[in-house]
């Protein structure tokens, strides 16, 4: 059946996490589909054996087509907002709608690997690659399983069978003034839910995973009371997720050169930061972790200078870049040497550096690290480029 037969959509900022998904959906229910984007992604991969065309110019909708905005390029072009189609899509299938400041995309992500591999022929639009289903977004004929995103409020617009919160955290400071205003969007979503349930309630999935870290126990704990929501026997659902490996840069393993071991993950928030050295010091105990990490977003960093560098503080050397700004313009004094400053305070004497160049700070570690050392890549922005750096010098 395609829902969406006749319909034009053209996506502004189709190369993002999710707008892509929503093409990929939206083209596999029946719409044609085109769009922009100011740069090559890796989710633009992903569209281009789809007959999907992207446009080099400049966010101009062609005439009779509904333009689909990503919030980045809201201010610059007219259109329906990525959350507004979401929510329609997530209204015509049954839908289990992962929420929360931290874990959504893994959780998310192991929902729709155990109905993909328990032949529920899921449809997911997920914030991440996942290569064990081939990508971030796929239409199936069973449950649809998607993120909603906080950052923008959209999340209120869903309206799902199935609402799960992994855990609430003031992660957007340019839209929440606290962490209770935070907190309070979240009680009013989930009470619009046909089934609600609260991941950080949950004690951590006591099952053997693929995925290291407290953080991942406790994501498939939500997806395991989600799936049992879902009608999905506990038995089936635990023996599915145990073969789950993850979401691309969620502690990717990019390569090993010269005895070290490179990794990339998404962490950009303090408790993610955390979760993630917890866990690489899970798999590789004793080992030396090394961390470049660049900053993402200017208002993030003004409220949270001090709590980011606190998580680094559990690593054994950290580099710190210039800030990844996305959507936000530059703020006067607001830089990643705000970091530096707390963390030199925090740990004095800890190896630190600073360079505003990522390719800088990249070959700064690449130089430090040493035989049986873990070097860990962590932001939201183009860190990722870093490991093939770091590598690069470590065969050198």
């Amino acid at each position: 059946m395609l829902l969406l037969e006749g319909r034009r959509f053209w996506f502004v900022g189709i190369g993002g996490a999710g707008m892509s998904a929503l093409a990929v959906v939206t083209r596999d229910w029946g719409a044609e589909v085109a769009g922009w984007d100011r740069v090559r992604t890796p989710y633009l991969e992903s569209l281009a054996g789809l007959d999907i065309e992207v446009s080099p110019e400049p966010p101009t909708p062609p005439p009779g087509w509904e333009p689909i905005v990503s919030t980045a390029f809201s201010e610059r072009v007219d259109g329906r907002l990525r959350g507004d189609l979401l929510a329609e899509l997530v209204g015509l299938r049954r839908s289990i709608v992962v929420a929360g400041a931290h874990g959504k995309t893994t959780t998310a992500a192991m929902i729709a690997f155990c109905l993909d591999r328990l032949g529920l022929d899921p449809t997911f639009l997920i914030g991440g690659q996942v290569p064990q289903l081939g990508g971030n977004a796929r239409a199936g004929e069973g449950w649809l399983v998607a993120e909603g995103d906080e950052s923008d409020r959209s999340l209120e617009l869903l309206r799902p069978v199935i609402g799960v919160l992994t855990n609430v955290d003031l992660d957007h400071h340019s839209t929440f003034a606290s962490h209770t205003e935070v907190e309070e969007l979240f009680a009013r979503w989930l009470g619009g839910c046909e089934l609600a349930m609260r991941g950080d309630e949950l004690a951590p999935a006591n099952v053997e995973l693929a995925v290291p870290g407290e953080h991942n126990r406790r994501n498939a704990a939500a997806a395991l009371a989600a799936l049992e929501l879902a009608g999905v026997e506990r038995a089936d659902a635990e023996a599915a997720i145990s073969g789950f490996r993850g979401v691309g840069r969620r502690l990717e393993r990019r390569g090993q050169a010269g005895g070290v071991m490179v990794y990339d993950d998404y962490a950009h928030h303090p408790t993610e930061i955390s979760a993630t050295i917890a866990a690489t010091r899970e798999v590789h105990a004793g080992a030396h972790v090394l961390v470049v990490f660049q900053p993402h977003l200017y208002s993030r960093t003004r409220h949270l200078a001090a709590d980011l560098a606190e998580a680094l503080s559990e690593a054994d050397g950290a580099w710190v870049t210039g800030i990844y700004g996305a959507r936000e313009a530059p703020i006067d004094g607001v830089t990643g040497k705000l970091v530096v400053n707390a963390l030199a305070q925090r740990r004095p004497g800890m190896p630190i550096g600073w360079a505003p160049e990522l390719e800088d700070a990249a070959m700064m570690v690449a130089r430090r690290a040493r035989a049986g050392d873990v070097v860990l890549t962590i932001g939201a922005g183009d860190v990722d480029r870093a490991a093939g750096i770091i590598l690069s010098a470590l065969e050198g």
